[in-house]
Protein backbone atom coordinates (compact mmCIF):
# COMPACT_ATOMS: atom_id res chain seq x y z
CA UNK A 1 0.00 0.00 0.00
CA UNK A 2 2.63 2.30 0.71
CA UNK A 3 4.77 1.37 -2.33
CA UNK A 4 1.55 2.27 -4.31
CA UNK A 5 1.34 5.48 -2.23
CA UNK A 6 4.73 6.26 -3.66
CA UNK A 7 4.38 5.33 -7.06
CA UNK A 8 1.42 7.51 -7.21
CA UNK A 9 3.77 10.50 -5.67
CA UNK A 10 6.15 9.92 -8.40
CA UNK A 11 4.31 10.08 -11.03
CA UNK A 12 2.45 13.31 -9.73
CA UNK A 13 5.74 14.75 -10.03
CA UNK A 14 6.68 14.27 -13.83
CA UNK A 15 2.63 15.08 -14.68
CA UNK A 16 2.15 18.93 -15.69
CA UNK A 17 -1.43 19.75 -14.42
CA UNK A 18 -4.12 20.36 -17.42
CA UNK A 19 -5.65 23.74 -16.49
CA UNK A 20 -4.85 26.07 -19.17
CA UNK A 21 -7.65 27.56 -21.25
CA UNK A 22 -8.33 29.30 -24.58
CA UNK A 23 -7.02 32.55 -23.17
CA UNK A 24 -3.86 31.31 -22.33
CA UNK A 25 -3.17 30.04 -25.72
CA UNK A 26 -4.25 32.74 -27.91
CA UNK A 27 -2.33 34.91 -25.32
CA UNK A 28 1.07 32.76 -25.56
CA UNK A 29 0.50 32.62 -29.11
CA UNK A 30 -0.13 36.43 -29.55
CA UNK A 31 3.21 36.81 -27.02
CA UNK A 32 5.93 34.91 -28.99
CA UNK A 33 4.89 36.60 -31.88
CA UNK A 34 4.58 39.95 -31.67
CA UNK A 35 8.07 41.61 -30.75
CA UNK A 36 10.45 44.21 -31.82
CA UNK A 37 10.38 43.04 -35.11
CA UNK A 38 7.39 44.39 -36.65
CA UNK A 39 8.66 47.54 -35.71
CA UNK A 40 11.85 46.79 -37.50
CA UNK A 41 11.06 44.36 -40.51
CA UNK A 42 9.07 47.24 -42.54
CA UNK A 43 11.94 49.03 -43.31
CA UNK A 44 13.58 45.81 -44.94
CA UNK A 45 10.77 45.28 -46.74
CA UNK A 46 10.23 48.79 -47.97
CA UNK A 47 14.12 48.66 -49.23
CA UNK A 48 13.30 45.38 -51.20
CA UNK A 49 9.57 46.35 -52.64
CA UNK A 50 9.48 50.64 -52.51
CA UNK A 51 5.89 49.89 -53.99
CA UNK A 52 2.71 49.83 -51.55
CA UNK A 53 0.82 46.61 -53.31
CA UNK A 54 4.20 44.61 -53.58
CA UNK A 55 4.74 46.02 -49.74
CA UNK A 56 1.30 45.43 -48.28
CA UNK A 57 1.58 41.73 -50.46
CA UNK A 58 4.59 40.27 -49.00
CA UNK A 59 2.60 40.84 -45.73
CA UNK A 60 -0.52 38.76 -46.57
CA UNK A 61 1.97 36.11 -48.29
CA UNK A 62 3.76 35.94 -44.96
CA UNK A 63 -0.01 35.20 -43.18
CA UNK A 64 -1.12 32.68 -45.37
CA UNK A 65 2.24 30.67 -45.42
CA UNK A 66 1.44 31.01 -41.10
CA UNK A 67 -1.82 29.43 -42.31
CA UNK A 68 -0.73 27.07 -43.99
CA UNK A 69 1.69 25.78 -41.27
CA UNK A 70 -0.93 26.21 -38.54
CA UNK A 71 -3.20 23.62 -39.86
CA UNK A 72 -0.22 21.33 -40.08
CA UNK A 73 0.93 22.17 -36.52
CA UNK A 74 -2.69 21.94 -35.02
CA UNK A 75 -2.74 18.00 -36.20
CA UNK A 76 0.30 17.46 -34.49
CA UNK A 77 -0.42 19.41 -31.76
CA UNK A 78 -4.00 17.21 -30.98
CA UNK A 79 -2.70 13.94 -32.20
CA UNK A 80 0.71 14.19 -30.15
CA UNK A 81 -0.67 16.22 -26.79
CA UNK A 82 2.70 16.48 -24.89
CA UNK A 83 4.14 19.43 -23.78
CA UNK A 84 7.27 20.24 -25.42
CA UNK A 85 7.14 21.99 -28.95
CA UNK A 86 8.69 20.55 -31.69
CA UNK A 87 10.75 18.00 -29.89
CA UNK A 88 7.40 16.13 -29.34
CA UNK A 89 6.40 15.69 -32.94
CA UNK A 90 10.10 14.81 -34.48
CA UNK A 91 11.33 12.24 -31.85
CA UNK A 92 7.72 10.82 -32.77
CA UNK A 93 8.11 11.13 -36.50
CA UNK A 94 11.98 10.97 -36.87
CA UNK A 95 13.10 8.99 -34.18
CA UNK A 96 15.52 9.73 -30.96
CA UNK A 97 18.12 11.24 -32.68
CA UNK A 98 16.14 13.84 -34.61
CA UNK A 99 14.46 14.14 -31.47
CA UNK A 100 17.33 14.95 -29.52
CA UNK A 101 19.03 17.69 -32.00
CA UNK A 102 15.82 19.35 -32.13
CA UNK A 103 15.19 19.41 -28.45
CA UNK A 104 18.31 20.87 -27.68
CA UNK A 105 18.96 23.44 -30.68
CA UNK A 106 15.36 24.80 -29.49
CA UNK A 107 15.77 24.42 -25.86
CA UNK A 108 19.04 26.98 -26.85
CA UNK A 109 17.08 29.57 -29.36
CA UNK A 110 14.41 29.73 -26.67
CA UNK A 111 17.13 30.50 -23.56
CA UNK A 112 18.92 32.91 -26.30
CA UNK A 113 15.03 34.68 -27.02
CA UNK A 114 15.00 34.97 -23.42
CA UNK A 115 17.78 36.65 -22.89
CA UNK A 116 17.78 38.85 -26.27
CA UNK A 117 14.02 40.19 -25.15
CA UNK A 118 15.12 40.93 -21.25
CA UNK A 119 18.38 42.83 -23.32
CA UNK A 120 15.98 44.65 -25.58
CA UNK A 121 14.00 45.50 -22.84
CA UNK A 122 16.95 47.18 -20.98
CA UNK A 123 17.67 49.14 -23.85
CA UNK A 124 14.13 50.69 -24.49
CA UNK A 125 13.90 51.51 -20.59
CA UNK A 126 17.47 53.14 -20.82
CA UNK A 127 16.50 55.00 -24.14
CA UNK A 128 13.36 56.27 -21.91
CA UNK A 129 15.26 56.98 -18.73
CA UNK A 130 19.13 57.64 -19.60
CA UNK A 131 20.21 57.37 -15.94
CA UNK A 132 19.89 53.81 -17.05
CA UNK A 133 22.12 53.49 -19.77
CA UNK A 134 24.95 51.60 -17.49
CA UNK A 135 22.52 48.94 -16.08
CA UNK A 136 21.45 47.37 -19.07
CA UNK A 137 22.53 43.92 -18.51
CA UNK A 138 21.31 44.26 -14.71
CA UNK A 139 17.58 45.27 -16.03
CA UNK A 140 17.91 41.94 -18.11
CA UNK A 141 19.08 39.93 -15.70
CA UNK A 142 16.62 41.01 -12.82
CA UNK A 143 13.21 40.80 -15.55
CA UNK A 144 14.20 37.32 -16.22
CA UNK A 145 14.92 36.51 -12.71
CA UNK A 146 11.42 38.11 -11.67
CA UNK A 147 9.14 36.35 -13.79
CA UNK A 148 11.26 32.99 -13.48
CA UNK A 149 9.97 33.65 -10.01
CA UNK A 150 6.43 34.56 -10.49
CA UNK A 151 6.36 31.24 -12.93
CA UNK A 152 7.75 29.16 -10.02
CA UNK A 153 4.54 29.98 -7.66
CA UNK A 154 2.25 27.58 -10.34
CA UNK A 155 1.22 27.15 -14.00
CA UNK A 156 -1.70 29.63 -12.89
CA UNK A 157 0.20 32.61 -12.35
CA UNK A 158 1.79 31.99 -15.41
CA UNK A 159 -0.91 31.52 -17.28
CA UNK A 160 -2.49 34.74 -15.15
CA UNK A 161 0.69 36.82 -16.25
CA UNK A 162 1.12 35.40 -20.03
CA UNK A 163 -2.68 36.92 -19.89
CA UNK A 164 -2.08 40.44 -18.77
CA UNK A 165 1.28 41.40 -20.37
CA UNK A 166 0.12 40.43 -23.66
CA UNK A 167 -3.48 42.24 -23.73
CA UNK A 168 -1.28 45.44 -22.74
CA UNK A 169 1.06 44.45 -25.74
CA UNK A 170 -1.88 43.93 -27.82
CA UNK A 171 -3.40 46.99 -26.48
CA UNK A 172 -0.49 49.59 -26.86
CA UNK A 173 -0.16 48.40 -30.46
CA UNK A 174 -3.89 49.06 -31.07
CA UNK A 175 -3.57 51.98 -29.29
CA UNK A 176 -0.38 52.99 -31.53
CA UNK A 177 -2.33 52.61 -35.01
CA UNK A 178 -5.31 54.37 -33.78
CA UNK A 179 -3.48 57.07 -33.41
CA UNK A 180 -1.67 57.23 -36.61
CA UNK A 181 -4.63 57.06 -38.27
CA UNK A 182 -6.49 59.78 -36.47
CA UNK A 183 -3.57 62.21 -35.63
CA UNK A 184 -1.74 61.63 -38.80
CA UNK A 185 -3.72 64.03 -41.42
CA UNK A 186 -1.13 65.85 -42.10
CA UNK A 187 1.66 63.56 -42.94
CA UNK A 188 -0.97 61.31 -44.45
CA UNK A 189 -1.68 64.21 -47.07
CA UNK A 190 1.95 65.10 -47.69
CA UNK A 191 2.55 61.63 -48.26
CA UNK A 192 -0.03 61.69 -51.03
CA UNK A 193 1.40 64.78 -52.83
CA UNK A 194 4.29 62.98 -53.08
CA UNK A 195 4.96 60.74 -56.91
CA UNK A 196 4.16 57.13 -56.48
CA UNK A 197 7.36 55.20 -57.63
CA UNK A 198 8.24 54.33 -61.00
CA UNK A 199 7.59 50.47 -61.21
CA UNK A 200 11.59 49.18 -62.17
CA UNK A 201 11.49 45.12 -64.07
CA UNK A 202 13.91 44.60 -61.17
CA UNK A 203 11.51 44.73 -58.59
CA UNK A 204 9.77 41.65 -60.63
CA UNK A 205 12.96 39.42 -60.46
CA UNK A 206 12.91 36.85 -57.67
CA UNK A 207 15.42 38.04 -55.45
CA UNK A 208 14.13 40.85 -54.04
CA UNK A 209 10.60 39.28 -53.36
CA UNK A 210 12.34 36.34 -51.86
CA UNK A 211 14.32 38.26 -49.12
CA UNK A 212 10.75 40.03 -48.13
CA UNK A 213 9.63 36.91 -47.77
CA UNK A 214 12.21 35.83 -45.25
CA UNK A 215 12.06 38.49 -43.60
CA UNK A 216 8.43 38.82 -43.30
CA UNK A 217 8.49 34.46 -42.31
CA UNK A 218 10.99 35.56 -39.40
CA UNK A 219 8.42 38.38 -37.78
CA UNK A 220 5.51 35.94 -38.08
CA UNK A 221 7.57 33.49 -36.51
CA UNK A 222 5.95 32.32 -32.93
CA UNK A 223 2.77 31.24 -33.98
CA UNK A 224 2.84 27.66 -32.55
CA UNK A 225 3.70 28.69 -29.00
CA UNK A 226 0.51 27.10 -27.82
CA UNK A 227 2.04 23.49 -28.65
CA UNK A 228 4.95 23.97 -25.83
CA UNK A 229 2.11 23.44 -23.76
CA UNK A 230 -0.42 20.75 -25.97
CA UNK A 231 -1.12 18.76 -22.52
CA UNK A 232 -1.89 21.64 -19.80
CA UNK A 233 -4.54 22.95 -21.99
CA UNK A 234 -8.35 21.29 -20.88
CA UNK A 235 -9.77 20.21 -24.08
CA UNK A 236 -6.93 20.64 -25.76
CA UNK A 237 -8.68 19.01 -29.25
CA UNK A 238 -10.65 22.16 -29.18
CA UNK A 239 -8.42 24.53 -27.50
CA UNK A 240 -5.27 23.87 -29.29
CA UNK A 241 -6.40 24.27 -32.70
CA UNK A 242 -8.32 27.82 -32.14
CA UNK A 243 -5.28 29.31 -29.93
CA UNK A 244 -2.82 28.84 -32.99
CA UNK A 245 -5.36 29.90 -35.77
CA UNK A 246 -7.21 32.43 -33.51
CA UNK A 247 -3.93 33.87 -32.45
CA UNK A 248 -2.39 33.68 -36.26
CA UNK A 249 -5.18 35.54 -37.65
CA UNK A 250 -4.93 38.13 -34.43
CA UNK A 251 -1.41 38.71 -35.20
CA UNK A 252 -1.93 39.00 -39.24
CA UNK A 253 -4.80 41.56 -38.58
CA UNK A 254 -2.17 43.86 -36.13
CA UNK A 255 0.76 43.29 -38.73
CA UNK A 256 -1.59 44.74 -41.94
CA UNK A 257 -3.19 47.43 -39.80
CA UNK A 258 0.18 48.50 -38.61
CA UNK A 259 2.00 48.44 -42.17
CA UNK A 260 -1.12 50.39 -43.94
CA UNK A 261 -0.62 52.86 -40.73
CA UNK A 262 2.88 53.18 -41.61
CA UNK A 263 2.68 54.02 -45.14
CA UNK A 264 -0.68 56.19 -44.46
CA UNK A 265 2.16 58.77 -43.15
CA UNK A 266 5.00 58.01 -44.55
CA UNK A 267 6.26 57.21 -48.17
CA UNK A 268 7.93 54.05 -48.63
CA UNK A 269 11.03 55.56 -49.62
CA UNK A 270 11.24 57.52 -46.40
CA UNK A 271 10.55 54.21 -44.79
CA UNK A 272 13.48 52.28 -46.25
CA UNK A 273 16.06 54.82 -45.01
CA UNK A 274 14.80 54.67 -41.84
CA UNK A 275 16.18 52.57 -38.65
CA UNK A 276 13.37 52.11 -36.89
CA UNK A 277 9.63 51.83 -38.72
CA UNK A 278 7.56 52.51 -35.70
CA UNK A 279 9.76 55.49 -34.31
CA UNK A 280 9.77 57.21 -38.34
CA UNK A 281 6.06 57.15 -38.17
CA UNK A 282 5.73 58.04 -34.51
CA UNK A 283 7.58 61.40 -35.36
CA UNK A 284 5.94 62.47 -37.93
CA UNK A 285 2.82 62.51 -35.89
CA UNK A 286 4.22 63.46 -32.18
CA UNK A 287 7.30 65.25 -33.48
CA UNK A 288 10.40 64.69 -31.36
CA UNK A 289 8.12 62.57 -28.54
CA UNK A 290 7.55 59.92 -30.95
CA UNK A 291 11.38 58.39 -30.27
CA UNK A 292 10.18 58.04 -26.13
CA UNK A 293 6.79 56.72 -27.23
CA UNK A 294 8.30 54.03 -29.26
CA UNK A 295 10.48 53.66 -26.57
CA UNK A 296 7.64 52.71 -24.41
CA UNK A 297 5.50 50.57 -26.66
CA UNK A 298 9.12 48.46 -27.30
CA UNK A 299 9.34 47.98 -23.17
CA UNK A 300 5.64 46.83 -22.52
CA UNK A 301 5.75 44.57 -25.83
CA UNK A 302 9.02 42.73 -24.37
CA UNK A 303 7.21 41.76 -21.15
CA UNK A 304 4.56 39.37 -22.67
CA UNK A 305 7.92 37.79 -24.89
CA UNK A 306 9.94 37.68 -21.94
CA UNK A 307 6.75 35.12 -20.31
CA UNK A 308 6.46 33.31 -23.16
CA UNK A 309 10.10 32.13 -24.26
CA UNK A 310 10.28 31.08 -20.39
CA UNK A 311 7.63 29.33 -20.82
CA UNK A 312 8.47 27.58 -23.86
CA UNK A 313 12.36 27.02 -22.42
CA UNK A 314 11.59 25.49 -19.72
CA UNK A 315 8.77 22.99 -21.35
CA UNK A 316 10.91 21.47 -23.78
CA UNK A 317 13.89 20.82 -20.95
CA UNK A 318 11.28 19.30 -19.16
CA UNK A 319 10.17 17.48 -22.49
CA UNK A 320 13.56 15.93 -22.72
CA UNK A 321 14.25 15.50 -19.51
CA UNK A 322 11.00 13.04 -19.12
CA UNK A 323 12.40 11.05 -21.61
CA UNK A 324 15.62 10.72 -20.66
CA UNK A 325 17.59 13.16 -21.97
CA UNK A 326 18.97 15.41 -19.50
CA UNK A 327 18.41 14.66 -15.33
CA UNK A 328 15.50 13.88 -14.18
CA UNK A 329 15.61 16.32 -11.36
CA UNK A 330 14.13 18.63 -14.17
CA UNK A 331 11.50 16.18 -14.87
CA UNK A 332 9.77 16.96 -11.65
CA UNK A 333 6.72 18.91 -11.23
CA UNK A 334 5.49 21.15 -8.29
CA UNK A 335 2.06 20.42 -6.47
CA UNK A 336 1.28 24.18 -8.29
CA UNK A 337 2.40 22.64 -12.04
CA UNK A 338 5.74 24.36 -12.69
CA UNK A 339 8.46 21.91 -13.80
CA UNK A 340 10.58 23.91 -11.45
CA UNK A 341 14.23 22.15 -12.27
CA UNK A 342 13.68 22.78 -16.03
CA UNK A 343 12.66 26.34 -14.82
CA UNK A 344 15.58 27.13 -12.76
CA UNK A 345 18.38 25.60 -15.41
CA UNK A 346 17.19 27.61 -18.43
CA UNK A 347 17.01 30.59 -16.27
CA UNK A 348 20.30 30.14 -15.38
CA UNK A 349 21.56 29.46 -19.46
CA UNK A 350 19.42 32.62 -19.96
CA UNK A 351 21.57 34.80 -17.16
CA UNK A 352 24.55 33.11 -18.21
CA UNK A 353 23.46 34.35 -22.08
CA UNK A 354 22.84 38.00 -21.00
CA UNK A 355 26.59 38.09 -19.61
CA UNK A 356 27.86 36.45 -22.26
CA UNK A 357 26.10 38.57 -25.10
CA UNK A 358 28.94 38.22 -26.98
CA UNK A 359 29.47 34.76 -27.08
CA UNK A 360 26.10 33.90 -27.45
CA UNK A 361 25.31 36.08 -30.38
CA UNK A 362 27.50 33.79 -31.55
CA UNK A 363 26.02 30.22 -30.27
CA UNK A 364 22.05 31.65 -31.54
CA UNK A 365 22.95 32.40 -34.76
CA UNK A 366 24.76 28.50 -34.99
CA UNK A 367 21.19 27.66 -33.88
CA UNK A 368 19.37 29.78 -35.99
CA UNK A 369 20.03 27.36 -38.51
CA UNK A 370 18.49 24.39 -36.51
CA UNK A 371 15.21 26.42 -36.02
CA UNK A 372 14.73 27.21 -39.73
CA UNK A 373 15.07 23.39 -40.42
CA UNK A 374 12.70 22.94 -37.35
CA UNK A 375 9.79 24.21 -40.10
CA UNK A 376 11.08 21.21 -42.55
CA UNK A 377 11.07 18.60 -40.20
CA UNK A 378 7.56 19.33 -38.67
CA UNK A 379 5.91 19.56 -41.99
CA UNK A 380 7.60 16.31 -42.90
CA UNK A 381 6.35 14.74 -39.64
CA UNK A 382 2.83 15.39 -40.91
CA UNK A 383 3.64 12.65 -43.91
CA UNK A 384 5.29 10.75 -42.21
CA UNK A 385 2.87 9.91 -39.23
CA UNK A 386 -0.15 9.87 -41.66
CA UNK A 387 2.01 7.12 -43.56
CA UNK A 388 3.16 5.04 -40.56
CA UNK A 389 0.10 5.83 -38.30
CA UNK A 390 -2.90 6.13 -40.05
CA UNK A 391 -4.87 4.52 -37.14
CA UNK A 392 -3.33 7.58 -34.40
CA UNK A 393 -6.78 9.47 -33.44
CA UNK A 394 -6.48 13.05 -34.96
CA UNK A 395 -8.95 15.23 -33.63
CA UNK A 396 -8.35 18.02 -36.02
CA UNK A 397 -6.75 17.38 -39.34
CA UNK A 398 -5.01 19.43 -41.71
CA UNK A 399 -7.43 20.33 -44.28
CA UNK A 400 -6.23 20.59 -47.94
CA UNK A 401 -3.61 17.46 -46.85
CA UNK A 402 -1.40 16.43 -48.73
CA UNK A 403 -1.23 19.70 -50.93
CA UNK A 404 -0.98 22.23 -48.16
CA UNK A 405 1.42 19.92 -46.41
CA UNK A 406 3.86 19.83 -49.30
CA UNK A 407 3.37 23.39 -50.09
CA UNK A 408 4.22 23.98 -46.48
CA UNK A 409 7.26 21.60 -46.64
CA UNK A 410 8.48 23.75 -50.24
CA UNK A 411 8.16 26.81 -48.45
CA UNK A 412 10.25 25.80 -45.60
CA UNK A 413 12.56 24.12 -47.52
CA UNK A 414 13.08 27.50 -49.58
CA UNK A 415 13.21 29.31 -46.48
CA UNK A 416 15.72 26.65 -45.36
CA UNK A 417 18.24 27.32 -48.39
CA UNK A 418 18.36 31.08 -48.22
CA UNK A 419 19.39 31.16 -44.41
CA UNK A 420 22.41 28.91 -45.72
CA UNK A 421 22.92 31.64 -48.37
CA UNK A 422 22.03 34.38 -46.47
CA UNK A 423 24.99 33.09 -43.54
CA UNK A 424 27.07 30.06 -44.71
CA UNK A 425 29.63 30.47 -42.02
CA UNK A 426 27.20 30.15 -39.14
CA UNK A 427 25.38 27.11 -41.07
CA UNK A 428 28.84 25.11 -41.75
CA UNK A 429 29.36 26.06 -38.30
CA UNK A 430 25.97 24.55 -37.73
CA UNK A 431 26.82 21.26 -39.16
CA UNK A 432 29.82 20.47 -37.54
CA UNK A 433 27.86 21.31 -34.67
CA UNK A 434 25.14 18.32 -35.66
CA UNK A 435 28.30 16.10 -36.11
CA UNK A 436 29.67 16.59 -33.00
CA UNK A 437 26.01 15.64 -31.60
CA UNK A 438 25.84 12.40 -32.40
CA UNK A 439 28.61 10.96 -29.96
CA UNK A 440 27.05 13.16 -27.34
CA UNK A 441 23.49 11.44 -28.30
CA UNK A 442 25.15 8.06 -28.17
CA UNK A 443 26.88 8.67 -24.37
CA UNK A 444 23.57 9.99 -23.04
CA UNK A 445 21.13 7.09 -24.41
CA UNK A 446 23.40 4.12 -24.22
CA UNK A 447 23.70 2.05 -21.91
CA UNK A 448 26.71 1.19 -19.88
CA UNK A 449 27.82 -1.86 -22.03
CA UNK A 450 27.01 1.03 -25.26
CA UNK A 451 29.00 3.47 -23.29
CA UNK A 452 31.84 2.06 -22.98
CA UNK A 453 31.80 0.61 -26.82
CA UNK A 454 31.25 4.74 -27.37
CA UNK A 455 34.13 5.57 -25.25
CA UNK A 456 36.28 3.24 -26.66
CA UNK A 457 35.95 4.15 -29.87
CA UNK A 458 36.51 7.72 -29.01
CA UNK A 459 39.76 6.57 -27.53
CA UNK A 460 40.84 4.84 -30.81
CA UNK A 461 39.96 7.70 -33.33
CA UNK A 462 41.79 10.12 -31.10
CA UNK A 463 44.96 7.83 -31.16
CA UNK A 464 44.91 7.34 -35.18
CA UNK A 465 44.42 10.98 -35.78
CA UNK A 466 47.02 12.11 -32.63
CA UNK A 467 49.80 9.01 -32.70
CA UNK A 468 50.53 9.63 -36.52
CA UNK A 469 51.38 13.28 -36.02
CA UNK A 470 53.24 12.44 -33.26
CA UNK A 471 55.34 9.90 -34.78
CA UNK A 472 55.93 11.93 -38.12
CA UNK A 473 57.19 14.93 -35.16
CA UNK A 474 59.71 12.72 -33.60
CA UNK A 475 61.28 11.13 -36.59
CA UNK A 476 61.60 14.75 -38.54
CA UNK A 477 63.15 15.83 -35.25
CA UNK A 478 65.39 12.58 -35.23
CA UNK A 479 66.56 13.20 -38.87
CA UNK A 480 67.03 16.89 -38.57
CA UNK A 481 69.29 16.15 -35.93
CA UNK A 482 71.23 13.66 -37.82
CA UNK A 483 71.23 15.94 -41.14
CA UNK A 484 72.74 18.68 -38.73
CA UNK A 485 75.58 15.36 -38.35
CA UNK A 486 76.23 15.23 -41.75
CA UNK A 487 73.68 12.90 -42.51
CA UNK A 488 72.26 15.12 -45.37
CA UNK A 489 69.58 12.06 -46.84
CA UNK A 490 68.09 11.59 -44.14
CA UNK A 491 65.52 13.47 -44.16
CA UNK A 492 64.06 11.93 -47.32
CA UNK A 493 63.87 8.76 -45.77
CA UNK A 494 60.68 9.99 -44.26
CA UNK A 495 58.77 10.13 -47.52
CA UNK A 496 56.46 7.16 -47.53
CA UNK A 497 56.08 8.32 -43.46
CA UNK A 498 54.86 11.51 -44.55
CA UNK A 499 52.51 10.12 -47.09
CA UNK A 500 51.03 7.83 -44.82
CA UNK A 501 50.29 10.43 -42.03
CA UNK A 502 48.69 12.55 -45.11
CA UNK A 503 46.30 10.09 -46.24
CA UNK A 504 45.22 9.10 -42.51
CA UNK A 505 45.12 12.73 -40.98
CA UNK A 506 44.94 15.38 -43.36
CA UNK A 507 42.25 14.36 -45.80
CA UNK A 508 39.26 14.80 -43.08
CA UNK A 509 41.01 17.99 -42.10
CA UNK A 510 40.85 18.92 -46.00
CA UNK A 511 37.55 18.36 -46.29
CA UNK A 512 36.63 21.05 -43.35
CA UNK A 513 39.06 23.87 -44.71
CA UNK A 514 37.65 23.15 -48.16
CA UNK A 515 34.15 24.21 -46.63
CA UNK A 516 34.95 26.69 -44.30
CA UNK A 517 35.17 29.93 -45.37
CA UNK A 518 38.26 31.79 -47.02
CA UNK A 519 38.23 34.53 -44.16
CA UNK A 520 38.13 32.01 -41.44
CA UNK A 521 41.49 32.19 -38.83
CA UNK A 522 43.79 29.37 -39.20
CA UNK A 523 43.25 28.50 -35.92
CA UNK A 524 39.79 27.75 -36.03
CA UNK A 525 40.60 25.71 -39.53
CA UNK A 526 42.94 23.46 -37.54
CA UNK A 527 40.44 23.16 -34.66
CA UNK A 528 37.80 22.29 -36.69
CA UNK A 529 39.33 19.53 -38.65
CA UNK A 530 40.92 17.61 -35.65
CA UNK A 531 37.33 17.90 -34.15
CA UNK A 532 36.11 16.54 -37.54
CA UNK A 533 38.57 14.04 -38.02
CA UNK A 534 38.36 12.78 -34.23
CA UNK A 535 34.48 12.32 -35.09
CA UNK A 536 34.96 10.86 -38.34
CA UNK A 537 37.14 7.74 -37.33
CA UNK A 538 35.16 7.55 -33.73
CA UNK A 539 32.16 7.00 -35.61
CA UNK A 540 33.43 4.58 -38.31
CA UNK A 541 35.07 2.25 -35.53
CA UNK A 542 32.04 2.47 -33.40
CA UNK A 543 29.60 1.08 -35.85
CA UNK A 544 32.75 -1.47 -36.75
CA UNK A 545 32.56 -2.25 -33.19
CA UNK A 546 28.64 -2.45 -33.04
CA UNK A 547 28.45 -4.40 -36.35
CA UNK A 548 31.36 -7.14 -34.93
CA UNK A 549 29.39 -6.98 -31.83
CA UNK A 550 32.16 -5.88 -29.57
CA UNK A 551 31.45 -5.03 -25.52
Amino acid sequence: MASSAESNRTQSHNRLLNVLGIGFGLALTVAATIGVGILRTPVEIAAYLPIPLLFMGVWILGGLYSLLGAAQVAELGTALPRSGGFYVFTRRALGPYAGFVVGWSDWLSSCGSLASAGIVLGEYLAALFPALSNYVPHIAVSTVLLFSALQWRGVRMSSGTQQITTLLKALVFIGLIVAIFTLGGQAHEATSTQPAPQTSMSLLLFAPLILAMQSVIFTYDGWYGVIYCSEEMRNGERTIPRSIFGGVLSVIAIYLLFNIALIYVLPLSALAGEKLAAAAAARAIFGSRGDTIISAVAAVSMLSSINAFQIGASRVLFAMSRDGLFTQKAARVSEAGTPRGALLVSTIVAVLFIILSGTFARVLAMVSFFFVANYAMTYLSVFILRKREPELPRPYRAWGYPWTTALALLGSIAFLAGSVKSDTENSIYALIMLAASYPVYLLIMSKNRTKKRALLAFASGSAITSLPLLVLLVLKVSLLALKIFHYSDALDRTTFLDRTTLWIVFWPMAITWFILPRSTPMSVNITVGIIFTVLLYSSVIYLLMKWRGKP
